[in-house]
């Protein structure tokens, strides 16, 4: 049974650089075995210890998630396309800290002009408080 699994640029180096790559199973659980056979350490990074899909891994079969399927048990079919993403870290906090970022940056920006603009006999001194 041949079943097509697109593989991420961060595990690429488990296969060799390939994009996609073929195995088989029943099941997903038998398709990592499978893969992990030909491609040493690539299960290791998408299931944990306790036997279940690592949290920042997201895999979908023919584009629909395998923890709606059943995870691990997901069953698979000869001809089936599988994708293994990893997942995006940053959501609102990531989002927070840029905006954060972008506004310290524009307001040294403002002071430096503001600065540049005074004349220097005009110019408040700074002391250290």
């Amino acid at each position: 049974m041949a079943i097509e699994v697109r593989i991420p640029t961060i595990l690429r180096s488990y296969t060799g650089g390939a994009k996609i790559v073929e195995g088989s199973g029943d099941t997903l659980d038998d398709l990592l075995t499978d893969l992990d056979s030909r491609h040493a350490g690539l299960r290791g990074r998408l299931v944990t210890e306790a036997g279940a899909l690592h949290r920042f891994v997201n895999v979908y079969v023919n584009d629909e998630d395998v923890r709606f399927l059943g995870a691990l048990d997901a069953k698979l079919s000869d001809g089936d396309s599988v994708t293994i993403l990893p997942a995006v870290a940053g959501g609102a906090f990531g989002f927070a800290a840029a905006a954060a970022i972008a506004q310290h940056s524009a307001a040294a920006a403002a002071i430096t002009q503001h600065t540049a603009a005074v004349p220097a006999g005009r110019r408040a001194p700074v002391t250290a408080g």
